[in-house]
């Protein structure tokens, strides 16, 4: 649970909503924009500021998928969405070779030192005389950034080895579509945070990271996009199917228990986490839940986790039994369906906020084992 209490208040901090690290592909690119839109729909930005921050994310997750070294280094893609003020910033991070740095900062201060109607010049200047390899012209996928965006692009680069560096692309776009450039000595775009949450999530194995707000609409993209990721691992296909229905569960669980989104912001947001050791998969999720609701869940947990396997069975019977179409509430079976699919018992932990919540979370093992 230290890690999630670690995740999460690094998420509060830098109010991160969604952090994804591993091989970018055609596939996950889609559901990854997807879920970016989804989120902008019920924002204040602007249909400007939509189009500008959607066409970067476009144009930044084709240039890491062109030039991340999938055999080595693939993994260490990272793409992360975050609230910045009144807007939203979009930072990707991939690994490429040192040697390609002096070139690669020589082409950004170029395009940053250009106004918009020179962007559009060297665009088609470029494409006119560019000598394009298989991973693009030079320079023209970051000119073409600039260009679809109306904006300067913030960037770093940290050292890895002598031989490696992760290269930080950023891009923040307010309410109104205007975007945010950072400069000068102490407002300069800095990307360590972004690598120290790339270290954090590789040390502890962890796929992706939701922490938002989960309406219904938000709640299909994190699964559609889980669902493509998980169909890109080597593993088993009943054992994909637990992690997804357990997700479903989980998410379900958090949106009972939502004391809404004021409440949220103030006192805590919902976290979900996807991690993956070996050949278990780790589903946690963390909510607000008021006081006087936590101790019948409390009970309700322990009651599950004394439950061998055959006793889960008859307890989802019974719990099944006393369903009936007037109530809305679906008692403890969405928990006793979490125990049964992964095999294993519901951690959880109940976390102190103030005099009328508390942090809930709940952790899953998911293995394989026979239904």
């Amino acid at each position: 649970m230290d890690l999630t209490r670690r995740i999460r208040e690094k998420m509060e901090k830098e109010r991160l909503m969604f952090v994804y690290r591993g091989v970018v592909t055609n596939e996950n690119s889609s559901s990854l924009l997807m879920l970016l839109e989804k989120e902008m729909e019920t924002s204040e930005l602007s249909f400007v500021g939509r189009k500008r921050l959607f066409m970067f994310v476009l144009e930044s997750l084709q240039n890491v998928s062109r030039h991340s070294d999938k055999n080595h280094y693939g993994e260490m893609s990272l793409v992360v969405y975050s609230k910045t003020g009144n807007g939203y910033t979009v930072t990707t991070g991939n690994v490429i070779e040192t040697e390609r740095i002096v070139g690669l900062k020589e082409k950004l201060d170029e395009i940053n030192n250009l106004e918009a109607g020179e962007i559009r010049s060297v665009y088609r200047d470029m494409l006119s005389h560019a000598e394009f390899s298989n991973k693009g012209g030079a320079g023209l996928g970051l000119i073409e950034m600039a260009k679809k965006t109306g904006n300067k692009l913030d960037y770093d680069f940290i050292t890895l080895d002598d031989k490696f560096s992760y290269f930080i692309l950023s891009k923040t776009v307010d309410s109104g579509g205007v975007g945010m450039h950072y400069t000068g000595e102490h407002t300069a775009f800095r990307g360590k945070a972004v690598a120290q949450l790339e270290r954090i999530m590789a040390e502890n194995n962890v796929h992706l990271i939701w922490s938002g707000h989960f309406s219904p609409d938000i709640g299909k993209e994190v699964l559609s996009f889980t669902e493509t990721k998980l169909s890109e691992e080597d593993i088993d296909s009943n054992l994909r199917r637990k992690v997804f229905s357990i997700l479903i569960e989980t998410l379900e669980n958090v949106a009972k228990y939502s004391p809404g989104r004021d409440e949220e912001e103030k006192f805590g947001m919902p976290v979900a986490m996807l991690r993956l050791i070996g050949q278990y998969f780790y589903v946690t999720t963390g909510n607000l839940i008021m006081k006087d609701k936590a101790e019948a869940l409390k009970e309700k947990l322990d009651t599950i986790n004394s439950c061998d396997r055959e006793s889960l069975k008859d307890l989802f019977r019974e719990a099944l039994m006393k369903q009936s179409l007037e109530s809305d509430s679906t008692g403890n079976l969405g928990l006793i369906e979490m125990a049964r699919k992964s095999g294993n018992k519901l951690e959880y932990l109940f976390e102190e906020v103030n005099d009328t919540y508390l942090y809930y979370t709940l952790t899953l093992k998911v293995e394989e084992r026979p239904d």
